[in-house]
């Protein structure tokens, strides 16, 4: 399956011109993991050293920016889906493939931007979105015929939950980092509920993390609303 390299933002040949092309990417990494990808695109320029026109020149959308910044992560998706894909275990495949992807979506709020939300003009996400959805389903496939996971539960179930999760752990990191009690690992809990009710056979004995305090939770609905939706990202 492509993943869009043909319309990827090629790195230019010449010494200073590469120099320039590495220290956009580098800075636009930084900013985004810090700020989302709406992070004004000046600040990705001045953090580079640079003016706004070398970074329009190298990079004439915000869209091939990011595919400059994150190919190298969505092709690393890919890979672990295939792995999954391959595993004797459909159920314990399953679980490893989701926790590998929570853990990078948990990695910085650029990631978790990129892998939750639909944004326009990224031939690699379109491409990893594609190859995740059709890995859930043999997954999802393979686990019902070996009997661990539930007959009722669609694809579209599992992405659905498994979005808004992920989608909330940059408010949920936020949050608890904020308190004495940071929690950077919170995320595991409500993953762990989500994948316990698609089993099949019982729950897990224990739930991993420690709960949420009552203003932790607080906290985390704070973080969460209101906010925008991020969309067309050409500018």
């Amino acid at each position: 399956m492509t993943t869009g390299d043909s319309h990827r933002a090629t790195p230019p040949r010449r010494r200073d011109a590469r120099r320039n092309w590495d220290l956009l990417v580098e800075a636009a990494r930084e900013v985004f993991a810090e700020q989302g990808l709406e992070a004004p695109l000046d600040v990705i320029a001045r953090r580079a050293g640079v003016g706004n026109a070398t970074l329009y020149r190298n990079f004439p959308t915000r869209a091939a920016l990011i595919d400059a910044v994150f190919h190298d992560l969505l092709t690393g998706t890919m890979a672990a889906g295939e792995r999954a894909r391959t595993a004797p275990d459909a159920w314990a495949a399953l679980n490893d493939y989701v926790r590998a992807v929570f853990v990078t979506l948990a990695g910085d709020r650029g990631t978790n931007d990129l892998m939750t939300t639909h944004l326009e003009g990224i031939e690699a996400l379109q491409a990893v979105h594609a190859h995740n959805r059709e890995t859930m389903d043999i997954l999802l496939n393979r686990a019902r015929e070996q009997g661990t996971v539930r007959a009722d539960a669609t694809t579209e179930d599992v992405l659905f939950a498994l979005a808004a999760l992920g989608r909330a752990i940059p408010a949920l990191t936020a949050a608890t980092a904020a308190t004495a009690a940071t929690a950077p690992d919170a995320w595991h809990r409500p993953l762990a509920l989500f994948l316990d009710g698609l089993r099949a056979s019982p729950a897990t004995p224990t739930l991993p993390a420690p709960a949420l305090t009552p203003a932790q939770l607080g906290d985390v609905l704070m973080e969460l609303g209101p906010h925008r939706t991020t969309g067309n990202v050409s500018a």
